[in-house]
């Protein structure tokens, strides 16, 4: 063979070569995970959620969301991407063949896609199946121009779409379809297997977030999960659920509450790791921990409730308080996670029954804890939200300046917006009775404190060392000094209420719960790290009572609002300072409510 003739077949070779690795480089698929990649740092951009590019907040030294480090990185949502170029190839498969077919096959999952983030945006939640629901209601609202918006941009595409579906191919259709219809029934007929499945091979699922979560297994994913988790949920409770009857029931209940009210209204403020420092028997201080404004007007009466958590998790002390049931884990992993929005009537939604007004003002993210729909289903008219989280939405609450707090509202900042906003209500004559919920989010680990606005000034001394409770201490002294103000400024405006305040849980110390054993806090007696601190103040005197549990809080609150009433039917420990062994006896109590809170 001529020398002509091999370097003509090599330059042939070469030249196949580069078509096929071009062909196998640059097609429609590679095309479309670019188009996802680009789609995913558009999204960031506008603050939404991530993809395969994300913006995070990187975690350090416990469980909890730290300072945050924002970076751009390659993200492993493998079987996120799997579905979506499954789907995307589907889609190609069971379209007619013409000139944009490719393009076209991927406008269902664009939408699918930014329906999602768009809802994120605007909620500052993440997208769940059982919204789907609220669907048909949002059309009804929308004004003319945003349905032919609509039109344009969603249904006119979608029409697209199924016009040109090879509809002569039945069985190729039916066939390729087969994997999605396998997961979606594993989804709902196998949900807890499902679960157990995707828990060993996806990513974690983190139990504060589910835009951490979103973001670390993709949308599709997550809303794949969460649905899983509500079957699993609705499977659990099934013998409890009759949403006539239990209406009917709470209505009863909220009738006989209205029937003994003394419209008393009620402020209810639970605390983020507010921590009682002189209850270490192995350190000691300075000075007083608790600011002298907050001594003067307490003393002695700082009573002790027993929250279901310790050094995290606060969505699990809020439904004890809030539901008057004991968190048992039990239905689905942590109870707000398995609200809808659906009516679940816990104490919010009884005393609305009962003619009270309630608002919820939470100091952090929506997105965490999957609160908003909890808050819905738990009975709150209205939930706000710092203005930085809610782009724009309703809300009274600007959470301002946060430098070197790491984005924790001060816990007087909040207090102060808070009576602002009140001020009018409580002044109304012929108004309802207010119920008023506050959490805070200052005092979050790990405890960051502005030194030019609140210097140090208490120091711990211990043979055991522990910066972190440390700066907690300090914290106390502040927050100790901003609670004192607002219970004398909110008595001026409303002498005659009942006000709570409450700490959600212990902080987690620099060596988790070592420190606490190391100091001895409460001198170690059982259950005392689940011991946290709650102050009651009825008609401007303070109250104390013995030990209760978290769940006893709804009680102190039907009891206070029909003046002795509500525990001359009901049983009360607290009254006779009994710490009542009741939490098996509240089990269908609970079961009844999560069966509610997951329609």
């Amino acid at each position: 063979m001529s020398v002509k003739k091999i370097t003509s077949a090599a330059k042939l070779s070469v030249r196949i070569a580069v078509i096929t690795i071009a062909s196998l480089l640059f097609n429609r698929y590679t095309a479309f995970l670019l188009g996802v990649y680009i789609y995913s740092l558009t999204v960031l951009l506008l603050g939404g959620l991530g993809g395969v590019l994300q913006v995070t907040e990187i975690k350090s030294l416990m469980l909890f969301h730290l300072d945050e480090v924002r970076g751009v990185y390659m993200v492993p949502e493998y079987w996120e991407l799997l579905l979506l170029v499954y789907l995307y190839a589907y889609f190609n498969m069971i379209l007619r063949p013409f000139r944009y077919r490719a393009l076209l096959a991927a406008v269902p999952l664009l939408l699918a896609y930014l329906g999602q983030d768009i809802y994120f945006l605007m909620y500052s939640n993440v997208f769940r199946v059982a919204e789907l629901s609220e669907v048909p209601e949002l059309l009804g609202v929308l004004s003319w121009p945003y349905l032919l918006l609509l039109a344009v941009f969603v249904l006119l595409p979608l029409g697209c779409f199924f016009s040109l579906i090879n509809y002569r191919k039945p069985l190729v259709i039916l066939a390729g379809a087969i994997p999605l219809a396998v997961v979606i029934g594993a989804v709902l007929y196998f949900p807890g297997k499902y679960i157990d499945c995707y828990n060993k091979v996806g990513q974690k699922i983190v139990f504060w977030s589910d835009a951490v979560s979103a973001v670390n297994n993709g949308r599709f994913m997550m809303l794949l999960y969460r649905e899983a988790e509500r079957q699993v949920s609705r499977s659990k409770t099934k013998t409890f659920h009759n949403r006539e009857q239990y209406r009917k029931k709470n209505e009863r209940f909220a009738q006989w509450i209205a029937a003994n009210s003394t419209r008393r209204n009620v402020h209810l403020v639970v605390l983020e790791s507010f921590l009682d420092p002189t209850l270490f028997k192995k350190a000691s201080f300075n000075k007083d921990p608790f600011h002298p404004e907050f001594r003067q007007l307490f003393t002695n009466k700082l009573g002790l409730s027993i929250s279901p958590v310790v050094g995290g998790k606060t969505s699990q002390a809020e439904f004890e308080i809030l539901c008057g049931v004991p968190a048992f884990e039990e239905v689905a992993g942590m109870e707000f996670n398995t609200f809808t929005g659906a009516a679940a009537y816990c104490m919010p939604g009884k005393l609305q029954l009962a003619g009270y007004q309630t608002m919820a003002s939470n100091a952090y993210n929506p997105s965490f804890f999957n609160t908003t729909s909890a808050y819905q289903g738990i009975g709150f008219d209205t939930i706000y939200f710092p203005r930085e989280y809610v782009s724009g939405g309703e809300t009274y609450i600007v959470r301002g300046d946060t430098t070197d707090e790491m984005q924790y509202m001060f816990d007087g900042e909040l207090f102060d917006q808070n009576l602002d906003f009140i001020a009018p209500l409580l002044r109304r004559k012929n108004g309802p009775p207010l119920f008023n919920y506050v959490l805070t989010v200052y005092g979050h680990f790990p405890h960051l404190i502005n030194e030019k606005k609140r210097p140090l000034v208490i120091r711990m001394h211990a043979a055991f060392k522990d910066a972190q409770l440390e700066r907690s201490a300090n914290q106390i002294y502040y927050r100790s000094q901003a609670i004192a103000g607002y219970i004398r400024r909110l008595l001026k405006l409303d002498p005659d209420s009942l006000i709570i305040l409450v700490s959600d849980h212990l902080p987690p110390g620099q060596h988790g719960r070592k420190s606490f054993q190391k100091l001895r806090y409460l001198n170690n007696d059982p259950d005392s790290l689940h011991m946290n601190r709650i102050m009651i103040v009825e008609g401007g005197k303070m109250k104390k009572y013995g030990i209760m549990h978290h769940y006893d809080v709804p009680s102190v609150i039907y009891n206070s609002i029909t003046n002795g009433a509500y525990c001359k039917v009901y049983s009360c420990g607290f009254i006779d300072n009994r710490l009542l062994d009741d939490r098996m006896s509240r089990h269908d109590d609970y079961m009844e409510i999560m069966a509610h809170a997951a329609e």
